[in-house]
């Protein structure tokens, strides 16, 4: 593989579901070409980041790299679209909006506030790991169980009715894969935007009931948040809804299968934490940094700026690689062998800066509190056939995991 071909990996979908192809591809580039522009017809150009080290600085810089108007890579006529987009999330937002509408839900993620969910989470834990149980030896465990449980989690948070989960799941699969054929709406190029729109009518519907009916839900705390002393607006509201109902669960379930996958092909991994179940803790981290669900995000540059000795005008676009940073042989010891004691572990599927994920700490206690269940009480697993991962450019990790298991 030459630069040029490695260098296909980020325009490509297919590239993100081939671990193999992604990895030998960036490895390449961290080696070769650590910020490289990259042009394809169909995008307009950017420079791909690979090393940790300029990711970090990159993401630390707000006041040099902003999200607008291109927060994460897509097609040029996304691009032309961004003023369409009918919600405006964090992810859209530099300061000074950004700190301001972050506050609005930042208790809520505090690990304060998540350990007051913890009993929730270890309720919800056992009662995916006994689904899993009664499957009869054999599931999808991306599909059945891990698809599921961090949506009732975050959607629970929100106070959405439990009878509109399975649509919650529909529109963030939608939203993600719409470029694997097997999630997406249709092929027509603006299913996405119609994905955004559906999102939109329904969470538009719940902040107008949340205003005349206040709950002591999340979703109650942002439909009636203050911003500069006025109550916020729709479409901010609904871009905040959509970001938690969305990115809430998607990443963690994508972590949580992928990690397992990892563990089912890591010799005595598995074992491990089996002998030591305080391990649970370093060995979900460990599929955090494996899978790096989120694979990308884009900043812009404010201003002519250096990185790594190349020249970027003002107006030039990144893309930080967060699965390659979290590979770079300069970081981490054995990066692309699975290890559930990796300690310590400083990757950067969270990001880092002003946009670290709000969630962090909830995925976190989400992914402990089912291994914790889960590994007690299998007896014997190993994989039922040929894991696949999702074609997307944005988020994404297992959508089929097919597994065999005896339990207790």
């Amino acid at each position: 593989m030459d630069i040029a071909a490695a260098a296909t990996v980020f325009t490509d979908p297919r590239a993100y579901a081939d671990n193999e192809r992604f990895h030998t591809a960036t490895a390449l580039l961290r080696r070769e070409s650590p910020v490289h522009r990259v042009e394809h017809p169909n995008f307009n150009p950017f420079w791909a980041v690979t090393r940790h080290e300029d990711v970090m600085a990159i993401s630390r810089a707000s006041d040099i790299w902003i999200n607008e108007p291109r927060p994460a890579l897509g097609p040029k006529p996304k691009d032309a679209d961004r003023e369409n987009i009918p919600i405006r999330s964090l992810v859209q937002m530099d300061a000074p909006d950004h700190p301001v509408y972050r506050h609005v839900s930042a208790d809520w993620f505090k690990p304060a506030g998540v350990r007051r969910l913890r009993d929730r989470i270890a309720e919800l834990a056992k009662r995916f790991v006994d689904r899993m149980a009664d499957q009869g030896g054999e599931c999808d465990f991306f599909a059945d169980i891990v698809s599921h449980y961090p949506l009732y989690v975050i959607l629970s948070l929100l106070g959405l009715p439990e009878e509109d989960f399975p649509r919650m799941l529909r529109l963030t699969q939608e939203l993600f894969g719409a470029d694997d054929e097997d999630l997406a709406r249709n092929q027509d190029k603006q299913a996405q935007m119609q994905t955004l729109i559906d999102f939109f009518n329904y969470f538009q519907a719940l902040i107008q009931d949340r205003r005349a009916n206040p709950t002591d839900d999340l979703g109650s705390v942002i439909a009636n948040a203050t911003i500069r002393d006025e109550q916020i607006g729709e479409l901010e509201a609904a871009g905040y809804y959509t970001l938690i109902a969305t990115a809430g669960h998607d990443t963690t379930s994508a972590a949580l299968a992928g990690g397992l996958h990892a563990l089912l092909e890591s010799p005595g991994q598995w074992q491990r934490l089996v002998d030591d179940p305080s391990l649970v803790t370093t060995g979900v981290d460990e599929m955090i940094r494996w899978v790096s669900p989120v694979k990308q995000f884009m900043r812009t540059a404010r201003e002519d700026t250096v990185v790594r000795g190349v020249e970027l005008a003002a107006g030039e676009s990144v893309l930080l690689s967060y699965p390659s940073a979290n590979r770079d042989e300069d970081v981490f010891d054995n990066p692309n062998t699975f290890d559930v004691g990796r300690s310590p572990n400083r990757h950067v599927a969270f990001g880092f800066g002003a946009h670290y994920c709000l969630g962090t700490h909830l995925a976190r206690l989400e992914g402990q509190a089912l291994y914790a269940e889960l590994v007690p009480r299998v007896r014997s697993i190993e994989l039922a056939g040929t894991p696949e991962y999702m074609e997307a450019l944005f988020v994404g990790g297992p959508k089929r995991l097919p597994i065999r298991y005896t339990m207790a």
